[in-house]
């Protein structure tokens, strides 16, 4: 156990268990750092509501926000309810909300920083590689961690229709951030240690700013809870009349669901006859792909849920057998390592963090060269699995195992365990002068 002693000061701008994606990760990790250090947690007063349920959360500071800026969040956040979410934009207006935290940020906590009140400042969301942290101007004797950051990956080149309906012509507004928001380069150069969710962020990031191998390593942001993980396989029976496939996430372009569906129409009508998918998610897709299961024909072996509490989507892996996630462009997918928790083998397109997530003893990596090969080579995997029930077998043992890697238990310690090297190289250079 480490010493409580250890101040951390944490700062999660997106820190919400009550939220999924990116504000339910900064939650994880407060919550499993908080149980092995004195942390100091510094959020976005937007996350007060889910924080006042949990009263054992007590040092936990709230940036306010303007009024004139509560009117403009509300604003952008409805045009994220209309249709697919055009994500670079929405990234480049919502920038104002957050340079007014990160400005607050700094003029609250400067002379505490530079009075060596914490033995660590470390920063975690936003995620995205685009986003500075004026804090690290106070970080001249305590050390800076930032991350885990993690984004930037591109569209494969063979799936420019994916990439137009995702909008990612838009994708030049990241370069026009990187060259224009104050402090953006300074944060990346200054910071003690930077921590990257996938190695196409650690390369692009090494590359931007010229980073020195020391100064940065390969964390990925997602874990799981340990209430994902199957340990007895007899608590959970499955209906072996019928192999169970499973699509899990947000029905939207880049995430694929259609090449599923079309993988499945390619195969032969015996092992079509042994398989059912079941979708698990909503989102501007889902008409589409209702559409384009009744052109195939494949009625009663496509079954659609909606829109799961995620805490529910737990049965859905239990009953299922394959896991089938042909995402092209993942900066997380927190699903795939569900899934592998869940004892599934999982079939990925190689892009991205999923593609690092999965080894050749867990599941099938497809590289992404064009939309045609990725859904056959989906169709000859699914086969694969589905005739090879020995090899399905071996694939969930080694699934589960490399799951439990990433609970969110583990990382908090890795965390933790980091801060320590960084405190001690600190001392030491202290030392050295």
């Amino acid at each position: 156990m480490v010493d409580k002693k250890l101040k951390v000061l944490l700062i999660i701008e997106q820190c919400n268990p009550d939220w999924p994606s990116v504000p339910l990760v900064g939650y994880r990790f407060f919550q499993g750092i908080n149980q092995l250090a004195d942390v100091t947690l510094v959020t976005h007063e937007r996350n007060k509501k889910a924080f006042d349920k949990l009263p054992q959360h007590n040092n936990v500071v709230f940036i306010l926000e303007s009024d004139y800026l509560k009117k403009y969040y509300n604003l952008v956040a409805s045009l994220t309810k209309k249709g697919k979410v055009n994500w670079s934009l929405i990234h480049t207006l919502t920038y104002p909300i957050y340079a007014e935290f990160n400005d607050k940020l700094y003029k609250q906590f400067q002379a505490k920083i530079i009075n060596g009140d914490y033995d660590i400042v470390h920063a975690i969301t936003p995620m995205m590689p685009r986003y500075p942290y004026k804090v690290v101007k106070a970080c001249k004797h305590t050390p800076f961690l930032l991350g885990p950051v993690n984004g930037g990956v591109p569209f494969p080149p063979g799936f420019s229709e994916k990439a137009r309906e995702e909008y990612a012509y838009l994708n030049f507004l990241r370069a026009i951030g990187r060259a224009l928001i104050p402090g953006y380069k300074e944060t990346y150069q200054k910071a003690d240690r930077i921590l990257a969710g996938s190695t196409y962020t650690l390369n692009l990031v090494k590359d931007l700013f010229k980073i020195p191998d020391n100064k940065i390593s390969l964390f990925y942001e997602n874990g799981i809870d340990k209430s994902f993980l199957v340990e007895d396989e007899s608590k959970y029976p499955k209906n072996r009349d019928k192999i169970n496939l499973l699509f899990v996430g947000r029905l939207v372009p880049y995430k694929c669901a259609d090449i599923v569906i079309e993988s499945i129409s390619k195969l032969g009508q015996t092992i079509q006859d042994k398989i059912v998918l079941t979708i698990v998610g909503d989102g501007s897709e889902k008409t589409k792909l209702e559409n384009l299961v009744q052109k195939l024909g494949l009625s009663e072996k496509v079954k659609f849920t909606g829109r799961i509490p995620q805490q529910e989507t737990v049965k859905y892996y239990r009953q299922a057998d394959i896991f089938c996630f042909p995402s092209i462009r993942e900066f997380g997918g927190a699903v795939v390592l569900e899934a592998m928790a869940s004892g599934l083998p999982c079939i990925v397109a190689n892009n991205g963090g999923i593609g690092e997530y999965v080894t050749e003893e867990t599941g099938f990596k497809i590289e992404p060269l064009s939309r045609e090969y990725l859904t056959q080579e989906l169709t000859d995997k699914i086969k694969i699995l589905v005739e090879d029930e020995q090899l399905r077998e071996g694939m969930s043992t080694k699934a589960v195992e490399r799951a439990r890697e990433f609970t969110w238990e583990n990382k908090a310690q890795k965390i933790v365990d980091i801060y320590q090297e960084m405190i001690k190289k600190n001392e030491f250079i202290k030392i050295s002068i």
